[in-house]
């Protein structure tokens, strides 16, 4: 069911939740969180609605979208609440801002908070520079952005680095979850030998192969060469060199990728890319700080990006550095 409130307020949109609980016996007790989603008003805003639903069948919540209109327009707040199998298992509130309303989206967002729950906020596109210091990042305990989504995927994971605080991810990471498995278990085989030079290849612009250049970097403690890849989307291979021979994970079409190592068949792998809907449902399983996220951000400095310039080396304390070497 879905129920439209143009120009409107958060006092009438709340006043519709209690009335909708009470006429259909719907209630927040199974909700674990509340999700709150900042975009602009275009086409997009439904497949990111989509996602959250998606998601939110494994974890139930309240869904506040904020869609950001005409700021030249005279301020107005149109709304609309989705529930029942509009809404999968959450229920939906799009917030419909324009004109001056359009920068208060954290004014709009606290009176529909659900009491007592976390909060996570998602940016699946453009994000502030700094997501901590967003005035809906201060409201959430975590904060999804999307690198690979902005339009300068490399300017913004370097800015993600230099901003990072508690609580911050990136989907770019959460897309490397299979191949982090995949290499972890092919170290795990023998013969277990010292890796003494690693080098990821993929798309120029591609923020997971960076992340994952660092995730190397700071787990092997040694340098890592992140090259272009002719073709091929996304993170192409992946070679660790070692005394018996290589560890070589190649993907050139996004879809199934070859492993080869010494004293093994060559093997297929699945190695699909990951659809964003799957990504926003593994990150909504936890709420704590991703330590391991934050020390492959330090270690991109470790990480030679050859053709394309060397990364700015994120702005770290000692404390941090004696971290990132011990880790």
């Amino acid at each position: 069911m879905i129920i439209d409130l143009p120009a409107t307020t958060t006092s009438q949109v709340n006043s519709k939740l209690v009335q909708l609980r009470e006429q259909g016996g719907a209630n927040t007790i199974g909700r674990v969180l509340t999700l709150v989603i900042v975009t602009d008003d275009n086409e997009r805003t439904e497949d990111v609605i989509d996602a959250a639903n998606h998601a939110s069948r494994e974890h139930p919540c309240r869904v506040i979208v904020v869609a950001r209109g005409a700021k030249k327009a005279s301020a107005r707040l149109d709304a609309q609440i989705r529930v029942g199998g509009d809404a999968g298992a959450s229920e939906v509130i799009v917030l419909r801002l324009y004109g001056p309303l359009a920068n208060e989206g954290a004014s709009c967002v606290v009176p529909l908070l659900l009491p007592d729950a976390p909060v996570v906020a998602w940016w699946p596109f453009e994000s502030p520079a700094s997501p901590a210091k967003d005035p809906i990042g201060m409201l959430a305990t975590r904060r999804i952005t999307d690198t690979a989504a902005e339009r300068h995927p490399t300017k913004a994971l370097d800015a993600r680095a230099k901003s990072y605080s508690d609580g911050d991810t990136d989907l770019a990471w959460t897309r490397l979850t299979l191949w982090r498995a995949l290499l972890a278990a092919a170290l795990d085989l023998p013969p277990h030998e010292r890796v003494t030079a690693v080098s990821v290849s993929g798309e120029s612009e591609s923020p997971s192969a960076d992340l994952l250049a660092g995730w190397l970097a700071a787990k092997l403690r040694l340098p890592v060469k992140r090259t272009r890849a002719k073709s091929g989307e996304g993170i192409v291979s992946v070679v660790m060199e070692r005394r018996s021979g290589n560890i070589e994970i190649h993907r050139p079409d996004g879809a199934v990728g070859m492993l080869s190592q010494p004293g093994q068949p060559d093997r297929r792998v699945a190695l699909q890319r990951r659809a964003v809907r799957d990504c926003i449902a593994e990150e909504l399983r936890r709420l704590d700080p991703d330590e391991i996220y934050e020390s492959a951000l330090k270690a991109l400095g470790k990480v030679d990006r050859g053709g394309r310039g060397a990364a700015r080396k994120p702005a770290v304390s000692k404390k941090d550095k004696a971290e990132v070497a011990a880790s």
